[in-house]
């Protein structure tokens, strides 16, 4: 990890004021991420998404997000107005959601919302919107982008809906981009392709990548630090080579639920949750 530290996290917390009582979706949560590829892991409700989204400032009502120290390069975000965390979104922090048939505009060509991405953190024209616009299609490796530049998002696959996706978000060039999910949709062969994308684009830009995902396999190999968490808690954080010599039981857990090729089992192992571990 680099010394510098581009995000800074200090016991964040997200509940959610209901009528039935208070959900803690992420509680106490800490760390830093510098210019690395950081792997948040865990099953579903974990608190993986409402992390990333609280980092955005994209926490819905009635949900409270707080703080002790949630820093953006030394910027404290918690103390930001409105105004100021909108400008901080996509220009220096960005997400790319899990889904980009539910991220991208249906009614809008995908070269114009990229374009749009641009405009919206640059003062540019139309014309120089458009040539970043096609030359981010080529960074993430999509064929003919001034006929895929074009087309709806109906018309474009899964697989490259999710490079739409990647190159609207980096062509403000943040220093910081927040991947949900965003191989699950796809087959292994385009998964490799976009992580190669991924890791080309972070290692060139020297950006953080907080890389949220529930493949422990995926994220071993590609990540260089893993959290896993459990109920909205980091319950272990190493890093991800050393991941098989996990020691909290919840992450062994995870493990042993996993199909292994080179060590086959009758019958895989089932998770057994202990309330303790929220304690």
């Amino acid at each position: 990890m680099s010394d510098q530290a581009l995000l800074t996290l200090d016991d964040l917390r997200v509940d959610f004021h209901t009528p039935t009582g208070i959900v803690n979706a992420v509680r106490g949560l800490s760390f830093t991420l510098g210019r690395e590829r950081l792997g948040i892991v865990g099953e579903s409700g974990s608190g993986k998404s409402m992390t990333g989204r609280a980092i955005l400032d994209l926490i819905p009502h009635p949900g409270v997000v707080t703080a002790k120290r949630m820093e953006f390069r030394g910027k404290d975000l918690t103390t930001m107005d409105k105004a100021s965390r909108r400008k901080l979104r996509g220009r220096h922090i960005s997400m790319v959601m899990q889904d980009p048939k539910f991220s991208l505009n249906p009614v809008q060509t995908v070269g114009d919302q990229i374009a749009e991405a641009y405009r919206v953190h640059h003062k540019a024209s139309a014309r120089e919107a458009k040539e970043r616009s096609l030359t981010m299609l080529e960074a993430v490796q999509i064929r003919e982008p001034k006929r895929v530049y074009d087309l709806y998002p109906h018309e474009v696959s899964g697989g490259m809906g999710q490079r739409v996706m990647i190159a609207m978000m980096l062509i403000a060039e943040p220093e910081i981009l927040i991947a949900d999910e965003p191989t699950s949709a796809l087959d292994v062969t385009v998964q490799l392709q976009v992580l190669k994308i991924l890791d080309d684009l972070v290692t060139s830009r020297g950006m953080g990548l907080i890389f949220i995902s529930h493949d422990l396999h995926l994220v071993k190999s590609f990540c260089d630090r893993v959290i896993v968490m459990y109920g909205g808690k980091a319950l272990e954080t190493l890093p991800a080579g050393e991941l098989d010599k996990a020691q909290h039981p919840y992450t062994r857990g995870l493990l042993g639920c996993l199909p292994d090729l080179d060590h086959p089992r009758e019958k895989l192992a089932t998770l057994n949750r202990d309330p303790a571990w929220l304690a």
